[in-house]
């Protein structure tokens, strides 16, 4: 109760002491239209990668196909559209932040956040934040962070955007998109469903996937409203409601389905002043899933949290070259499951940022944050970044900062197995990157070193049963290339967007490469517009990763595409795409004896009105 005073009372001087000029109009719509704006006001030395809607609608919509041919990020998925967890510089996927519209949503059960529960036509940007954020995001922000963010726009217009698709395997998508709004306020939602028989053939033999069919329903709504030219109500609301089987493995049938709930829901009012901003977001997150061993019994497993955040940022402009902002949070998580009882968890975090633009070519920042956490002691975490212009083309950009991961619940209380004398994970890491721009090109160059101690592993005990244990001491170290070249000519335009990844993910005692993070990983996207058609091809490279017990062989993977884009009346404008994906048929599998589609087909209709 206390702190709930407190954030109370920070709240109201904070707000009080705020002059009375007003912003002019375009002032205001630069801080309404995203919500997490600290995303890039604060992290100047960092690399963050923005993949445009162009780059979207290219992929079937999963966070997970999105992510894998465009990013450096590894993904261990058991089968085509089921479970799918990443990995971030070589960390797991409980070191990865996942962030909507600026709050820190990885499940309190397991830490981690499922990449196939997220359609990528609901959102406005998808952006991956390089480098350790703990200070920003909190627990689990150590590889990195992947951003979802929803725009709103306060200007007179009504958008529709109806996507309809249908393949291999008897897949079929729809979604359906509305923005809208006038000066004073703005609506945006969007719809989608995905339905699947996913039963692909396992190439080089005579078996099929069964057992893996899925379908899922997304909604979110988004809407802002001026009070007064100097107040702005927010809501952004994402629903999602999955039912799944959990397809076997080459070597063992299965008959389990899994059906699971997100609920997200934030309300957020944003004053705006001359040089203060406060932004007061209130937000109730829930997530619950049933597990069915046999889909044909009634009997299953259950689990469920919530999750209530209040959360207030006061943005403070000291003069034109440095900027201070404040962040209190506290939250309150409520959980319950038959493996792991009713347990609850109060947090509440105070965060300070800084930033200077010491001058045209030099900027740095430096933030700390402390939080306090019921049940065991949290560090204090900082971090400081910096970017140096050398001239309009080339900058060097470096970050540094102290990390951390809190036990999930499984972690605490799993029955059998849990451990309450876990710790938090602590991470320290360094990231040097340089990047380069002209016209025809962009280079982004890093190198980095992650060193992690306390990390947290299930392994079993002297009775052979697993628990997990603050055991590992673990050093991440490599390097990333990011190339795009685009050239357009008479109507002609052609584009390279390509990367490559050397991770070490290592066992600091032992220095074994951990098991599911690949040395070596490569993807290049290229196409050529002319008109209104474009051809587009796609190219995955992975090498061979360790699992237990052996090794998983690499693999190439290849799509072709092909859309065309025509305008039937004065507004609408239709676009039709082919892809075939996998278009070599390669037999390949990112979690052993799981093997991933073979030769498949897409066809998809897009009309924009």
């Amino acid at each position: 109760m206390k702190r709930l005073f407190y954030i109370f009372l920070v709240f109201v001087i904070g707000n009080s002491t705020i002059a009375q000029a007003q912003l002019d109009s375009i002032q205001q719509l630069d801080e309404v239209v995203l919500s997490d704006n600290k995303l890039k006001l604060y992290a100047k030395g960092h690399k963050i990668t923005v993949l445009t809607d162009s780059v979207l609608q290219k992929n079937n919509g999963t966070l997970t196909d999105v992510l894998r041919y465009n990013s450096n990020l590894y993904f261990n998925e058991n089968g085509y559209g089921m479970v799918s967890s990443v990995s971030f510089r070589g960390t797991n996927a409980s070191q990865t932040a996942v962030v909507w519209n600026g709050i820190n949503i990885n499940s309190q059960l397991n830490g981690q956040v499922d990449f196939n529960t997220f359609n990528t036509f609901n959102y406005d940007a998808v952006e991956i934040r390089s480098g350790g954020g703990s200070v920003q995001y909190g627990s689990g922000a150590i590889g990195g962070s992947v951003h979802l963010s929803n725009a709103l726009t306060f200007n007179t217009h009504t958008d529709h955007t109806i996507r309809m698709g249908y393949g291999s395997f008897d897949t079929k998508r729809a979604n359906y998109r509305l923005s809208t709004g006038e000066d004073q306020w703005s609506l945006n939602l969007g719809v989608g469903y995905v339905d699947s028989e996913n039963d692909y053939k396992y190439l080089g033999s005579s078996q099929r996937n069964l057992n893996g069919q899925f379908n899922n329903l997304s909604f979110n709504l988004n809407a802002g409203y001026f009070i007064d030219k100097k107040n702005v109500l927010k809501l952004y609301h994402q629903s999602y409601i999955g039912d799944r089987n959990f397809s076997g493995t080459r070597v063992a049938p299965s008959k389990s389905r899994y059906e699971d709930t997100n609920y997200r829901s934030m309300l957020e009012w944003g004053m705006f002043q001359n040089d203060f901003t406060s932004k007061l977001k209130v937000v109730h997150l829930f997530e619950a899933f049933k597990y069915f061993e046999n889909k044909d019994a009634d009997r299953y497993s259950f689990g469920n949290v919530a999750s209530f955040i209040g959360n207030h940022t006061l943005n403070y402009k000291l003069n034109s070259a440095i900027e201070v902002r404040s962040v209190l949070e506290f939250s309150k998580y409520s959980a319950d499951g038959d493996s792991f009882g009713n347990p609850s968890r109060d947090a509440f975090s105070t965060t300070g940022l800084w930033r200077h633009q010491l001058s045209e070519v030099f900027n740095y920042g430096v933030n700390i944050r402390k939080e306090f956490t019921s049940g065991f002691s949290s560090p204090v975490v900082f971090s400081a970044d910096a970017e140096y212009r050398i001239n309009r083309s080339y900058a060097i950009k470096i970050n540094g900062s102290k990390n951390y991961r809190v036990p999930s619940f499984n972690d605490l209380y799993w029955n059998p197995g849990g451990n309450l004398e876990l710790v938090p994970e602590l991470s320290y890491q360094v990231d040097l990157g340089h990047e380069f721009s002209s016209r025809f090109m962009d280079v982004k160059f890093n190198t980095y070193y992650i060193k992690t101690k306390d990390m947290i592993q299930w392994v079993p005990d002297h009775t052979g049963l697993f628990r997990p244990q603050n055991v590992s001491k673990v050093r991440n170290y490599g390097a990333e290339l990011e190339l795009i070249l685009k050239y357009h000519l008479n109507g002609h335009q052609f584009n390279l967007n390509s990367g490559y990844s050397y991770t070490v993910s290592e066992n600091a005692e032992t220095d074994q490469q951990l098991i599911y993070v690949p040395f070596h990983k490569a993807s290049v996207n290229l196409s050529y517009g002319y008109k209104a058609m474009e051809l587009f091809y796609q190219h995955l490279i992975n090498g061979e990763v360790a699992i237990i017990g052996g090794q998983l062989q690499g693999y190439n993977v290849g799509n072709l595409g092909l859309s065309y884009h025509y305008t039937m009346f004065d507004n609408l404008a239709t676009i039709l795409q082919f892809n075939i994906n996998n278009i070599y048929n390669s037999p390949y599998e990112n979690v052993a004896l799981r093997p991933m589609p073979n030769r498949n087909y897409q066809l998809q209709l897009t009309l924009k009105f």
